[in-house]
């Protein structure tokens, strides 16, 4: 037996080591194999008479990865790599801005959770191509043909909806579990954010690992279970991609994780069970695209589009950040006091009132140490998903909105600008409390 020590790049994630693993351990001659994606390495023990150290070598190229005899040279990022990273960063979070998050509210279906779910199924979307970087190994794995057998089209892509298939109903599952467990616990709208935060920092880890532009941050990045490992690689072996699309709800993906956090935070079996199906119907297009036709995809072209949505990725987590500090009742830095509606002092109270919009909630601005009555009036065809509740941290209010005059009512105690949210963190505003309305503002919508 003879031991060799190779040095791997271009594994973005933990499951890049199940992938090399399972296609090494099935190569006859081959003994045992280890693989770690933190430190880049792969050894393996195997029988020199049976197979060379080049055929390993060309077996673990042929999965798309570069591999060396020797220890890489330290490489530093250069300046420009970061300023192209955090350049595609910001346009990417612009853009998301713009036409994601509150915006999407007014354009979805109302029906149910029509935003919300919605928005995750986006993610999905935007995601779909970290799942590609993850767990396409596994997918071609179980859907393309064996021993170079041709199939017609009907048996080339039923592998990969077996897979799909079971791949998102153990989203679902877990998902609702997940959210159950939120529904036991009565998570406050406090804690919801905090689970938004965390998952907001892995999304963030997650598409910088996929940028490579911090190599360091492997080591934050969690291991797939040996025991989970050794099922995938032993059900792939039985051709079961039903099987192994089932086991993929337990890889440890960020993304896939963040939004378990986030079917936690919904506090109900249904609410959780639905985000993660939507997220997952999200992912399914590209994946089932991956396993049908997979030789159409160019490397080259997959790398460069791996770039472009890791960076997504990490602008979806910053967004997410921002939804956790809304929930938490933390004031962005950036956030411009004033604006909207402002308050009109009748007898020994303020009366403010503002308009429910389909993809966004009006500002207020009210006078401190006098009792607040806030009007919102709301049309039924502007209420969806998830404009359909406010929450108020600052003064722990929480509000259902119906069609017609929905009243809140609060007395502020400090001056300050305080954010306001839907009960997903998306759609979010601000209550403006100020020592004294100035005598010339007026009331605007």
């Amino acid at each position: 037996m003879k031991q060799l020590k190779l040095y791997i790049d271009g594994m973005t994630c933990a499951g890049c080591e199940a992938r090399i693993k399972s296609a090494l351990i099935k190569i006859d001659g081959v003994k045992g194999v280890s693989v770690s994606y933190k430190a880049g390495v792969a050894e393996i023990e195997f029988g020199e008479g049976k197979v060379s150290a080049g055929e390993l070598i060309t077996k673990i190229e042929e999965l798309g990865y570069k591999v060396s005899e020797t220890p890489p040279k330290n490489k530093k990022n250069t300046a420009s790599q970061l300023a192209g990273a955090a350049a595609l960063i910001l346009a990417l979070y612009i853009l998301i801005s713009r036409i994601g998050t509150s915006r999407l509210a007014g354009v979805l279906p109302l029906a149910s959770e029509g935003m919300g779910y919605g928005m995750l199924f986006v993610v999905g979307l935007l995601t779909s191509l970290h799942c590609v970087a993850m767990c396409g190994g596994i997918n071609l794995s179980v859907s393309m043909p064996q021993g170079g057998e041709r199939r017609d089209a009907g048996a080339a892509i039923l592998p990969s909806l077996l897979y799909n298939f079971g791949r998102i109903l153990s989203y679902t599952v877990i998902g609702g579990i997940v959210g159950a467990i939120g529904s036991a616990i009565s998570l406050s709208g406090t804690v919801k954010g905090i689970v938004q935060l965390v998952a907001g920092v892995f999304m963030i880890l997650m598409g910088l690992n996929m940028l490579g532009v911090f190599p360091w941050l492997r080591k934050l990045t969690p291991r797939l279970p040996g025991v989970l490992a050794g099922k995938i690689g032993k059900a792939g072996a039985k051709k079961s991609p039903f099987i192994v699309g089932l086991l993929n709800g337990f890889m440890p993906c960020g993304p896939l994780q963040a939004m378990q956090l986030y079917a936690l935070s919904t506090g109900s079996m249904v609410k959780g069970a639905l985000s993660m199906l939507a997220f997952g119907l999200g992912t399914a297009p590209l994946m089932l695209g991956l396993g049908a036709f997979a030789s159409l995809i160019s490397k080259k072209h997959a790398l460069k589009a791996i770039k472009i949505f890791a960076a997504a990725v990490v602008a979806l987590g910053i967004a997410m950040l921002q939804n956790g500090m809304s929930l938490a009742g933390i004031a962005m830095p950036f956030s411009k006091p004033g604006g909207g509606s402002v308050a009109k002092i009748e007898g020994s109270a303020q009366v403010v009132t503002t308009e429910l919009l389909p993809g966004r909630y009006v500002p207020i601005t009210v006078q401190k140490g006098i009792p607040v009555k806030w009007i919102i009036k709301a049309d039924k065809e502007n209420i969806n998903g998830c404009n359909n509740e406010i929450y108020i941290p600052k003064y722990d209010i929480i509000k259902k909105l119906e069609p017609g005059d929905n009243i809140i009512e609060f007395i502020p105690t400090e001056t300050g600008v305080f954010p306001y949210t839907c009960w997903m963190g998306m759609i979010r505003s601000s209550i403006t409390v100020v020592d004294e309305l100035n005598k010339g503002m007026a009331q605007g919508g």
